[in-house]
């Protein structure tokens, strides 16, 4: 491999895979590609449902939330990123935002990535759970409709407003940096060799902060936008649940929101956005005990990082620009507790808020898993990067699978796409009885099979 040229490697690899070259993907000479980006505020009204009714309401603003985005437009249909600073957005809310933002943009729901940030005191978006709670007469809440559909309208009117101001863009940066003492994985082995899965968002226990830090994705990773010499926006991805402590009503974007707020104050002409990676089984819980003076430490940590990643950037010349999207299959969970009669039952029956919210949740879910609806996977493909959005709370195992897929290409990856499926775990945490997977999990078993073939078809070469 070390004798071929890059581009002569990249031929004979998709030529081998057969892999014909999208329509979209064209030299960006061609395609004159131009980059607008814009923000909404999204910050849900007090009293609003945080993390699907499972916390206290919002109380209190600590500081407000933002969708932040940009749009790629060229001679083919523009690409849109957006990052939201809530917990989960999830099937026909996941529909909606893309549907309203193509709209906007004049392009295809389908080259609308959304990702939500996961921070926990913010909403989770589920329009019909919310309908279903709302024909139950159920006492549980998890979005407000008419707050969601001002929200989603608000950040399509910033798009549209944005487009106006567009950039040229001829180079993209990568650069990447250690993030440190902030990952940990849930799992983790005790002194005597017991193994368990409770290292959560905090902890106060010796013992979960002691082990070691587990399977993570150390790296914080920047893919920038030049015009020349002028950078033009960063997005900042690293893999962790973005929580320091939470729950108790005050809304907030958190250690992360913090610290991307920092490098927006210090690069005021360089839009930052924040993406969390694949993420469903890394907290921060070995390095934060759940005080409110840990949030400023670990904000500073990733700061640190995104500086870093910042600095080691390298810049090359944007000669292509490719998207694809896969179809991804993910079977619903049948396990008792799981069936659409369990969940109608539970929803009926529970006597906790929060009960019927999960239970609204898993039918809201199932109606579209019956249907044969799919997930999309997309991928932006730079030559040099590519730039992915995976589904829910994936195990960060994937992420790195990506990465392996693609040693010789920087592979950015975002977690937190369509976030119906909740956790989707590698098969060795079925086996090992993760106890995280006893809720929030609506996936049956063999997700990774499934979700491996999807990232090896997104991230085939694109061909010369």
């Amino acid at each position: 491999m070390h004798s071929l040229s890059r581009r002569d490697f990249l031929a004979k690899t998709a030529a081998t895979a057969g892999f014909a070259l999208p329509a979209s993907a064209q030299r960006t000479e061609d395609n004159k590609l131009r980059l607008a980006h814009f923000s909404a505020d999204v910050t849900p009204p007090l009293g609003h449902a945080l993390m699907g009714g499972g916390i206290a309401p919002a109380t209190t603003i600590d500081d407000p939330l933002f969708a932040h985005g940009i749009v790629l437009t060229s001679e083919t249909k523009p690409m849109i990123l957006v990052s939201v600073d809530w917990c989960e957005i999830r099937n026909d809310a996941f529909d909606r935002w893309r549907a309203v933002l193509a709209e906007a943009a004049r392009t295809e729901p389908a080259r609308v990535l959304v990702t939500s940030v996961h921070v926990h005191d913010a909403p989770v978006a589920d329009l019909e759970a919310e309908r279903i709670l709302r024909q139950a007469k159920a006492s549980g809440s998890i979005c407000d409709l008419e707050f969601h559909e001002r929200a989603v309208q608000r950040v399509a009117q910033a798009l549209r407003e944005s487009l106006s101001s567009s950039q040229p863009i001829t180079h993209i940066g990568l650069g990447q940096a250690k993030v440190e003492k902030v990952a940990s994985n849930r799992r983790y082995h005790r002194p005597d060799g017991k193994l368990t899965f409770g290292r959560t968002s905090s902890t106060r226990d010796p013992l979960a902060r002691e082990a070691s830090e587990g399977t993570i994705d150390p790296w914080l990773k920047t893919l920038s936008f030049w015009n020349r010499n002028q950078p033009v926006a960063a997005l900042h991805c690293y893999a962790t649940h973005p929580m320091s402590h939470y729950g108790r009503g005050k809304v907030s974007s958190d250690f992360v929101g913090l610290a991307r707020q920092r490098r927006q104050r210090e690069q005021p002409l360089v839009k930052q956005m924040y993406a969390s990676g694949c993420s469903g089984n890394v907290t921060a819980g070995k390095y934060n005990d759940g005080s409110p003076e840990n949030r400023p430490v670990l904000a500073s940590r990733i700061h640190q990082a995104m500086v870093a990643s910042w600095e080691s950037t390298k810049r090359h010349p944007l000669d292509r620009l490719g998207f694809r999207s896969v179809a991804l299959r993910l079977e619903p969970r049948n396990t008792p507790g799981f069936t659409v009669e369990d969940l109608q039952h539970r929803l009926a029956t529970d006597t906790k808020p929060f009960g019927q919210c999960l239970a609204a949740l898993g039918l809201s879910w199932r109606k579209r898993a019956e249907a044969k609806n799919q997930i999309d996977v997309p991928v932006l493909d730079f030559g040099v990067a590519q730039l992915l959005l995976l589904p829910a709370e994936a195990y960060v195992e994937y992420q790195l699978f990506a990465q392996q897929l693609r040693p010789d290409s920087f592979v950015v990856v975002m977690g937190y796409g369509e976030c119906a499926p909740g956790y989707i775990p590698i098969e060795q945490a079925w086996q090992e009885g993760d106890t995280n997977l006893n809720d929030w999990c609506w996936v049956a078993p063999g997700a990774e099979a499934a979700m491996q073939r999807a990232l090896e078809t997104a991230l085939k070469p694109l061909r010369p």
